[in-house]
């Protein structure tokens, strides 16, 4: 059968590219292994943010009588939670598989195999197409860890499914997934252990905020052992734990002080995820690299092969969704022939813990890197009232970089909830190049929590 595009995975770039080509009125076909939505539907973004707006419920709900509000006997029940975030994911691949429907795509499950960009087989059909477009995602990475075959760990998978909770946790890997996990189940009073081998948790976000994040947490009973290298793991029943029947993992590290282990019920692996370059014939199609070893595009998403665009985790460029999904639309208005280009001054990044942490753009620790001049503007988030009567007694901390030779705004950083929800407001000021002057013209509503930017031009 013959498609103006075929797709190779259906998470947010194949769906997205689906159904931007299908509604323009290509022939599109989307092969994707498993379900519709990817890693981020199914078993990443949508279920972690589900449960942890439990989790985040239950925490108000134990803190109401800050609010005046008689709350008493609060209570959680895992098992429903679980069924709770299975129902949403399900509802969500139903209105995915409905759009792409709705724009004549046609869907076919199972394993694609490409033979060259022209021709990709699935079970036992061989399909044609003039355009091609790698859509496939990105997996666990577990490193080869000493003992790690021995262990029953966990990865983000079987702690989005398992209806009972470990006493104690340990996770490697102090990151944005590590991290997510850590604050869900510390919310929930699991005795959480994080193991990072940086310096400070959360790479790439903003240093100083992320630090004042984890000193959160830590007074909340979130052990933290940084610039620390996980050397070995073992299961065990010695009585270290309570119960000389009950399983656990011990955990040996090193760090500057010494050698030392740590011993949980549970271990999750987080230590951060990779693009899928095997089994379905990507070889075959002899695209150029770039010296990290990732697939070397353009602006339009274009690869070394005439004819053949990768989009999302395969990129290496940013294994974010909402990334996934603008590359999607570049890579469709090229086959297109419309005028479009990808940029990557404004990505924002998220971390939907308790309170949230956002950032956009530069930080201060990449313009030092760079040697570009800038000057720094930090509020306490309290310098917005909504802020304040929305969270009593919390801090939270606003910081925008600001360009010192034009006074472009370079960066936002954001700690305190909803800064999910507000760093929109400064990715757009990035994209769009605004300079301090021209972002306070913009007219803000009264009284919003993002009102903390206007604050600070």
């Amino acid at each position: 059968m013959n498609y103006q595009l075929i797709i190779i995975g259906g998470g947010p770039a194949g769906y997205t590219a689906a159904e931007t080509a299908g509604k323009a009125g290509l022939s599109v076909l989307l092969i994707e292994k498993q379900n519709l939505g990817g890693v981020c539907l199914n078993e990443g973004c949508i279920p972690t943010k589900t449960l942890l707006y439990s989790a985040k419920t239950y925490d108000g709900a134990k803190q109401a009588s800050k609010y005046a509000v008689s709350a008493s006997e609060v209570s959680f029940d895992l098992p429903k939670m679980i069924a709770r975030k299975t129902k949403v994911v399900r509802k969500l691949v139903l209105g995915v598989k409905a759009k792409l429907t709705a724009n004549n795509v046609t869907i076919v499950t199972g394993e694609a195999q490409i033979i060259d960009k022209n021709h990709v087989r699935c079970a036992d059909e061989t399909y044609t197409c003039e355009n091609l477009i790698l859509c496939t995602g990105s997996e666990t990475f577990v490193p080869p860890i000493p003992g790690v075959e021995t262990v029953n760990y966990w990865t983000h998978r079987e702690a989005l499914t398992s209806k009972e909770l470990p006493e104690s946790l340990i996770v490697v890997g102090g990151g944005v997934i590590g991290m997510e996990f850590a604050s869900f189940f510390n919310s929930l009073g699991v005795a959480v252990t994080v193991i990072e081998m940086m310096d400070e948790i959360l790479g790439g976000m903003d240093r100083e905020l992320s630090g004042l994040l984890r000193a959160d947490y830590a007074k909340r009973g979130i052990k933290f052992l940084l610039s620390t290298k996980v050397t070995a793991m073992a299961q065990t029943t010695d009585g270290t734990l309570p119960g000389d029947t009950v399983q656990g993992v011990e955990v040996s590290y090193e760090h500057a002080e010494g050698t030392g282990s740590v011993t949980a019920q549970q271990l999750l692996m987080s230590v951060g995820r990779r693009p899928v370059t095997k089994g379905y014939g990507l070889e075959n199609l002899h695209l150029q690299l770039t010296e990290r070893g990732h697939i070397k595009v353009n602006e339009q998403m274009q690869s070394s092969v005439p004819g053949v665009y990768v989009c999302g985790d395969l990129t290496g460029f940013s294994l974010l969704a909402h990334t996934a999904v603008r590359e999607a639309e570049v890579a469709v208005h090229a086959i297109l022939e419309k005028d479009d280009a990808m940029s990557y001054r404004a990505i924002p990044g998220v971390v939907y813990t308790n309170p949230e942490i956002a950032g956009v753009g530069q930080t201060e620790e990449s313009l030092q890197a760079k040697g570009i001049a800038y000057r720094v503007v930090k509020l306490p988030m309290a310098y917005s009232g909504r802020f304040v009567a929305e969270n009593e007694g919390v801090n939270g901390v606003c910081k925008v970089l600001f360009a010192e030779t034009d006074d472009r705004v370079l960066g936002a950083h954001v700690l305190g909830n909803p800064a999910s929800e507000i760093i929109t407001l400064a990715t757009m000021a990035i994209e769009m190049e605004m300079t301090a002057a021209a972002w306070k013209k913009i007219v803000f509503p009264h009284p919003t929590v993002s009102e903390i930017f206007r604050e600070t031009l």
